[in-house]
């Protein structure tokens, strides 16, 4: 039976119990909102008690000048376009305790902000959402082990396919381009999500 996210929450404070700091990951295709539900999760944790803060992996982005120079500015948000050392950094600094500045994406400007959220050491329970966080393929995989807790979220294809479509529909795209965005880029990454990432302790099915 799929987890609730009450039950998400309290299968993380038990885990986390006597973890001076716990992180845990939410992953899954684009579109399957792990935003939300990482951002919920939080909320909910807060609510009961403890500090909790999320880490978006979309503030790894490579800039758009970066990924010009290297062809990969028409697959952005494919694997192969994000900083992951950088991010695998960021998780074992968090691990570590202390004060990690970290960056937040702007999708109305396509640009990741540097040092735009704090996470300081009273954030105890660390939430960090992305794409590729169970994804077993180099240099992802580095990722194996920082996680306390891993969450992956299954949606089906044709329910990420309306939702992609209508996440970018807000930004002013034909039809023609959409259909591009998403079924030349965001779907392939959706499926390579699906088929090759680790197995997660918990999975939430069509959030």
């Amino acid at each position: 039976m799929t987890p609730s996210l009450a039950d998400v929450a309290d299968e993380v404070k038990k885990r986390a119990a006597g973890h001076a700091r716990f992180v845990v990951a939410i992953a899954g295709p684009p579109g399957a909102g792990k935003s939300t539900i990482a951002e919920t999760l939080a909320e909910t944790l807060a609510e009961g008690g403890e500090t909790a803060v999320v880490l978006p992996m979309d503030g790894f982005h490579m800039d758009n000048a970066v990924l010009e120079e290297k062809g990969l500015l028409q697959r952005k948000g494919a694997p192969e376009t994000f900083d992951v050392r950088g991010f695998i950094d960021i998780v074992r600094a968090i691990r570590a305790g202390g004060e990690v500045l970290v960056p937040v994406f702007d999708r109305s400007r396509e640009i990741a902000i540097a040092a735009a959220r704090v996470i300081s050491p009273a954030h105890r329970i660390v939430v960090a959402e992305g794409n590729y966080l169970l994804l077993d393929e180099a240099p992802w995989r580095g990722l194996a082990g920082l996680f306390d807790l891993s969450i992956f979220l299954d949606v089906p294809e044709d329910v990420l396919a309306k939702r992609l479509a209508d996440r970018w529909s807000g930004y002013g795209l034909t039809p023609t381009e959409i259909a591009a965005k998403v079924g030349e880029n965001d779907l392939p990454n959706g499926r390579r999500v699906l088929r090759r990432s680790r197995p997660a302790d918990l999975v939430i099915a069509n959030v």
